[in-house]
């Protein structure tokens, strides 16, 4: 049971390749006024400066633009992630982009640095690039790197300057602590949209993946319950949903990068709630809603209020 939820938002979108991010968690908001859900009003709201002005300035960083923006992002949703689970309560990030979740994890392993911490990844993508492997240069590809302090040189394709590999290494040690994750303290699901850098290291660091097929040939309790099982040396566990993981044609095209055959609403919400309703499940975040490409007039944003209410519902009991 967790009385004190605290909602942080995160409106920076400097790692997506897609603009309206960083409108995402407002139109979160909008939809709950439309619903006359008093979600964000009976919890508290905390906010993070975000770096958006980057977006009217060209980066010199080419394989990992506003790399510096997101290094002051890591840094501030690290203090401020560790310092609410410091004082007891449960951080249920709500961010534009998926980047800055490697400052999510660090701020965990801060406020907890003797736990053991595992890592549900509910996503399209792996997000386990790094500037030696992006085809993009955009980072919000890269935080699960971040967190296991990872460059899959052996996959390199990128001549990558002096002063990004500089500030790559501090993302990576941001908190002081790095690697802040074990490969196999991750579980990825309903990842389907991966480049060859990415297949190689996630093989060859042994990460297991629950494609959408598997979840509902095996069902959702026999799949969380093998999670538990894999995870059960884990003290403490982290949820990242982008909500890209769900099928656009179930929900809309609102997000950056959507992605067929995914998961449907009811399925994302059964997921959630089982990690909800785990003991050892100490934050989670929602990302990656884009109100400027939905194509059904914010009904991304509606269906995620949706999954928000229930998670937050099965915290609270």
């Amino acid at each position: 049971m967790h009385e004190n939820i605290i909602f942080l938002i995160n409106k920076s979108e400097i790692t997506a390749g897609s603009r309206g991010a960083s409108l995402g968690p407002e139109a979160i908001i909008t939809a709950a006024r439309k619903k006359g859900s008093a979600i964000f009003g009976q919890n508290e709201v905390h906010k993070i400066e975000n770096a958006n002005h980057l977006l009217d300035l060209p980066t010199p960083y080419k394989f990992a633009k506003r790399i510096d923006g997101l290094l002051g992002i890591y840094k501030d949703i690290h203090a401020k992630v560790s310092s609410l689970l410091a004082n007891n309560s449960f951080p249920f990030i709500l961010a534009a982009d998926h980047g800055s979740a490697g400052g999510t994890i660090a701020g965990i392993k801060a406020a907890f640095p003797d736990k053991r911490l595992g890592v549900i990844w509910i996503d399209a993508h792996a997000d386990i690039h790094t500037p030696y492997t992006t085809p993009t240069g955009n980072m919000h590809g890269m935080p699960l790197a971040t967190a296991l302090n990872v460059d899959n040189l052996e996959c390199r394709v990128n001549d990558v300057c002096e002063e990004t590999v500089a500030l790559w290494n501090q993302l990576k040690n941001v908190g002081n602590i790095a690697p802040k994750i074990l490969p196999e303290d991750i579980v990825y699901l309903a990842v389907r949209d991966t480049e060859e850098q990415e297949d190689c290291i996630t093989q060859a660091l042994n990460i297991k993946n629950y494609p959408v097929a598997e979840i509902r040939q095996k069902g959702i309790s026999t799949i969380m319950s093998e999670i538990n099982e894999k995870l059960s040396m884990c003290d403490i566990i982290y949820v990242s949903f982008d909500v890209d993981s769900m099928d656009p044609d179930l929900t809309s095209y609102g997000t950056g990068t959507p992605v067929k055959d995914g998961l449907s609403p009811q399925e994302a919400n059964d997921i959630l709630v089982a990690m909800a309703q785990n003991p050892k499940t100490v934050c989670m975040e929602i990302v990656e809603v884009n109100p400027c490409l939905d194509n059904k007039i914010n009904t991304m944003a509606e269906v995620t209020l949706d999954l928000i209410e229930s998670v937050t519902e099965t915290l609270k009991k």
